[in-house]
């Protein structure tokens, strides 16, 4: 598949098989996110992979939304903003750009290798830093829910036209 269809074939799964994701798998995704590139090669993010059973219930509290339950797997995507490269003629902090790239090579890995993945920002960060045990370092940015779709139809994209994007 060239780049263009995986593209076209990632979506956001809300709903997944209550399968494991092979350990190997799980090495693949996450050597996808170490490569992934960060202003000034400054790398201010860390992750968790959580597939531990108490653990991933507790993680789940963060969200209400009841889709994530049957995830198998969330990786707890965190920045830290001391570590990133800030913008000298601004001091505007990257932190939170590098590590969305780094979730998008995460979510663009899994979806070649046939997993689904979910964004999930809108959670409660504090029961998340709680549920993770997080120092105050570093900040809980995203939740990636990973696994098997359940569904296997991928959902037609409602995009913006080429010409409604372009300045």
């Amino acid at each position: 598949m060239n780049f263009l269809e995986l593209v076209k074939a990632r979506y956001s799964v809300r709903n997944y098989e209550h399968r494991a994701v092979e350990q190997e798998k799980l090495d693949y995704i996450m050597e996808c996110v170490r490569l992934s590139p960060s202003a000034v090669n400054c790398q201010p993010w860390r992750f968790a992979v959580v597939t531990e059973p108490d653990r991933l219930a507790s993680l789940k509290r963060a969200y209400s939304r009841e889709w994530i339950q049957s995830a198998p797997c969330i990786i707890v995507a965190c920045g830290n903003h001391a570590e990133a490269w800030h913008r000298k003629s601004d001091n505007k902090d990257h932190t939170d750009v590098d590590v969305s790239i780094a979730v998008e090579h995460l979510c663009l890995a899994a979806a070649e290798i046939g997993l689904g993945t979910c964004w999930v920002c809108n959670f409660d960060t504090e029961c998340c830093r709680e549920a993770m045990g997080l120092p105050d370092e570093l900040e809980p940015i995203a939740l990636i829910p990973l696994g098997y779709p359940a569904d296997k139809t991928v959902p037609e994209k409602k995009r913006k036209d080429l010409k409604d994007i372009l300045l």
